[in-house]
């Protein structure tokens, strides 16, 4: 399983002590993220991440490229919806593509969790 992990500025701590909770969890498979967030991820935890630009210099678009392409299977996205962020229409496009890709997609600590639990007891399936 192929797992992308992107954060928006204001939404990094949370993804790092995400990655911590469940570093045992992700190890098991391919990671994916974004720039800065790979690297803060990579540092924490000593996780094994391909690192892309940063979202802003291209970074969310590489990561919607592996989605058109079918080659990811989750993405972990904690977006901030109270900042303008500057490359909007690449974040839109790539929850677009999760939706007609049918790729799970988890944008907030909650859901993040549920899918990452899921994971941990063997219960996540893809339905594609």
């Amino acid at each position: 399983m192929k797992i992308a992990l992107i954060a928006h500025d204001k939404k990094k701590n949370e993804i790092i002590e995400l990655a911590k909770k469940y570093k045992d969890v992700l190890a098991k498979y391919e990671l994916y993220a974004t720039g800065t967030t790979g690297t803060l991820i990579m540092g924490e935890t000593g996780l094994k991440i391909e690192r892309m630009k940063s979202g802003p210099l291209g970074g969310d678009q590489q990561i919607g490229a592996m989605l058109a392409n079918g080659e990811l299977d989750l993405i972990i996205f904690l977006r901030d919806p109270l900042t303008a962020q500057p490359h909007e229409p690449d974040v839109s496009a790539l929850l677009r593509l999760c939706d007609v890709q049918k790729i799970p997609l988890a944008t907030n600590t909650s859901s993040a969790t549920i899918i990452l639990e899921s994971l941990k007891d063997g219960k996540f399936f893809n339905i594609n």
